[in-house]
């Protein structure tokens, strides 16, 4: 069995190709793709070459771990239904191509545990629901955010999140080009916000430079959270963030719970995801699409398109 797929055969070199699909097993599904998104965080790193050393890590690969399809083969095992529309977070494997994380193909084997039931009506939405479950997961361990640094799709679903959840965040973004699409929170330049208190700072940027000014608007006892991916080391100054008695959290990879969660929020109305896919490209066009979601300022989500003829 053959899946066409987006390899990454090296650094910043990526094609589309037929690809060997592991054999399913009892508790696997099949899953025939209909959208994959585009991660502008670890995929990007994954494109550039930049990925710290990580399990599983090497080329030539297969990202991807946002996708959405239709079950075509349930094992007995899988309790999945054939026509069953899923979010998958990847898959289990593409023989000797590395499946890292293994979403963005045509078809896709994947353990029936793995996948998430959708309503039809959610459409390519659905792509969306690993970045909303990283987001509840970084809420999840703590206290609501009440600023939240960086306004991409991963700031903005936190920032919803928050506001669901009955929160009122503050969300910082040095692009003044980004700082539109804001429902009942406001978006600040951080040079005009003088506020010194924030008890939990969720960072989303991915930008390693930024932990000191972080500690230095925290309140005493504050957090902040680490929600982003970050290729290069952190570190802080010793003295500010003892004065504050400061505590950093790293916020790790969502569980199923996490999913779970957000789907319930989207579905119940308390959580939109309106407005967050910006470009879509036919899955044919992949290197483009993968070019202009790391190049171009204003995407903000890159989905690819698996329906119809590649």
């Amino acid at each position: 069995m053959e899946s066409l797929a987006v390899v990454l055969e090296e650094p910043e070199r990526l094609a589309l190709r037929r690809v060997d699909l592991v054999p399913p097993a009892e508790d696997d599904v099949i899953v025939e793709m209909e959208w994959s998104g585009i991660s502008t965080g670890t995929e990007r790193l994954l494109w550039s070459g930049r990925m710290p050393a990580f399990p599983g890590m090497g080329y030539p690969l297969v990202p991807g771990y946002e996708s959405v399809g239709r079950v075509s083969h349930a094992g007995p095992g899988s309790r999945v239904r054939v026509g069953d529309r899923v979010f998958a977070p990847g898959s289990r494997g593409f023989g000797p191509v590395r499946g890292l994380f293994g979403g963005a193909a045509s078809r896709i084997v994947v353990p029936g545990a793995k996948v998430l039931p959708v309503g039809d009506g959610l459409g390519e939405q659905a792509v969306l629901l690993a970045l909303a479950a990283t987001a509840h997961h970084a809420i999840a361990g703590g206290a609501l955010p009440d600023l939240v640094v960086g306004h991409g799709v991963l700031g903005r679903l936190l920032a919803r999140i928050a506001v669901a959840l009955g929160g009122a965040p503050t969300v910082w973004e040095s692009n003044q080009a980004r700082r539109d699409g804001a429902d009942l929170y406001a978006v600040l330049d951080p040079q005009a916000d003088p506020r010194r208190d924030y008890r939990a700072i969720h960072d989303v940027s991915g930008d390693a430079t930024l932990l000191d000014s972080l500690i230095s608007r925290l309140a005493r006892g504050g957090e902040v959270v680490l929600a982003g991916f970050y290729s290069a080391p952190l570190s802080f100054a010793f003295p500010p963030a003892f004065m504050r008695e400061a505590r950093i959290r790293v916020a790790a990879e969502w569980q199923p719970l996490d999913l779970v969660a957000v789907r319930d929020l989207v579905e119940s109305g308390r959580l939109s995801l309106d407005g967050l896919i910006t470009h879509r490209l036919p899955a044919r066009e992949a290197d483009a699409a993968y070019r202009t979601a790391f190049g171009d300022p204003a995407c903000l989500k890159m989905i690819l398109d698996w329906r119809g003829p590649q």
